[in-house]
């Protein structure tokens, strides 16, 4: 929920600034989000980890992973700032057309990939409760995020009450910022309740090889699964931009309520995948596929309410990002289209966290480039050859969900995973 929050909030208030301001926040927050996926990826592994161990009743090893992980984040973080304000001029001048959408967007790295630390830290700690079963206070800091980026966006973007007027790059400090205080959150809370007790976290004792191995034998495949997802939404949104700036504010600010309607969905998932971990490191693999079946019928029923909400109200939900009634008018087409992908979507996504719960994250991997090499296909065919409009070419996401799952399904039924030992 937490990084959805954020993009929500500034893709709302950047729509009220330009339609180039909105595009480049989505050139350049797909930017930073596929950078971060990498941190996310190894924050997979060390939950699959911790869960397992959970299941185990191995407490004091969960505590010696957490402090790992934070080793390889702090490592990871300052050599992703480097590589990023150094190599993403480059590379955004390679594929952006607009220069205006270009310029936008590298000033909105430059600002916000100085959070970078600050979200490996947010998901050290989400891998650590989501590990133990223990997640309400992760509701707790996506509620801190959203209040604190929302009144920093307000004062930054548009310069209140004497802040100055930064536009775009207000709206990327802000969200460094409100990332920063979800961080001291969670050490705060982690302090007040007591977890290092059971859970020995924040000990940083000397440094276990083994323990990086083991967490990078599974996190790896995960990385680069989590990072090949995003690159393929950003080569999407390249393609968009190619087509003109207002396609790529309409597809920004559906992308936005799309990641919105799904923020159930991704809970969902995350849960498979620390259920069937747990389960496995019980020592009841035959229960992973009817947990998995359970969640979906919970995902289902979720999913069909945000579904009628989304259908009832479109012209509400799009007005939070602007009051152009012509964008609004243009952006309603492609909204119904991804409002009727989250059915698919309620299934897929946790027949694939249960390929990841298994710790098999390299055939995680396969599934996720072969689903994409699909999907980009499919984008490309669409966009250059046939000249689709925007709502066709969004069709797209019933491409990759469903291939996603049915990869996933026919994986978990049939494959050899259950003698995967971690």
């Amino acid at each position: 929920m937490a990084q959805n929050i954020i993009t929500v909030i500034d893709t709302a208030f950047l729509g009220r600034v330009g339609e180039v301001e909105l595009g480049a926040s989505a050139i350049g927050g797909l930017f930073y989000f596929a950078i971060f996926m990498l941190g996310f990826g190894f924050g997979t592994g060390a939950q699959i980890l911790m869960a397992r161990r959970n299941g185990e009743k191995d407490y004091p090893a969960i505590g010696r992973i957490f402090d790992h992980t934070m080793y390889i984040f702090v490592a990871m973080s300052f050599i992703l700032i480097g590589l990023v304000l150094w190599l993403s001029p480059i590379f955004l001048n390679l594929f952006v057309s607009s220069k205006e959408i270009y310029h936008a967007s590298v000033e909105y790295l430059d600002y916000r990939m100085w959070g970078i630390l600050f979200a490996f830290t947010n998901v050290a700690f989400r891998a650590f409760f989501v590990g133990i079963t223990k997640t309400k206070l992760l509701g707790y800091s996506a509620a801190i995020m959203a209040v604190v980026n929302i009144g920093l966006d307000y004062l930054l973007i548009f310069g209140h009450y004497g802040f100055p007027e930064m536009g775009i790059a207000g709206a990327a400090l802000a969200s460094v910022i409100a990332e920063g205080v979800s961080a001291l959150f969670f050490i705060l809370a982690v302090a007040h309740f007591h977890y290092s007790k059971k859970y020995p976290i924040f000990k940083f004792p000397k440094f276990d090889l083994e323990i990086i191995t083991k967490t990078w034998n599974i996190s790896v495949f995960i990385m680069l699964q989590n990072f090949f997802s995003i690159a393929g939404w950003f080569l999407f949104f390249l393609v968009i931009e190619q087509t003109g700036e207002r396609p790529l504010a309409i597809s920004n600010i559906v992308r936005s309520l799309y990641m919105l309607l799904m923020i159930h969905i991704w809970s969902f998932s995350a849960s498979v995948n620390t259920l069937v971990s747990n389960a496995i490191g019980e020592g009841n693999s035959n229960q992973v596929i009817p947990i998995i079946s359970k969640v979906n019928k919970l995902s289902i029923i979720i999913s069909l309410v945000v579904m009628a909400i989304a259908l009832s109200f479109p012209g509400f939900l799009i007005r939070i990002y602007t009051d152009d009634t012509r964008l609004i008018a243009d952006s309603l087409p492609v909204l119904y289209i991804v409002t009727g992908a989250l059915f698919p979507m309620a299934m897929s996504i946790n027949w694939f966290s249960g390929v990841s719960g298994t710790a098999n994250t390299k055939m995680a991997l396969l599934i996720e480039v072969g689903t994409i090499m699909l999907y980009l296909t499919y984008v490309f065919v669409l966009t250059f050859y046939l000249k689709a409009s925007l709502p066709v070419i969004w069709t797209s996401e019933y491409v990759y969900i469903i291939t996603l799952g049915l990869f996933s399904y026919f994986y978990l039924k049939f494959g050899n995973w259950k003698e995967k030992e971690v």
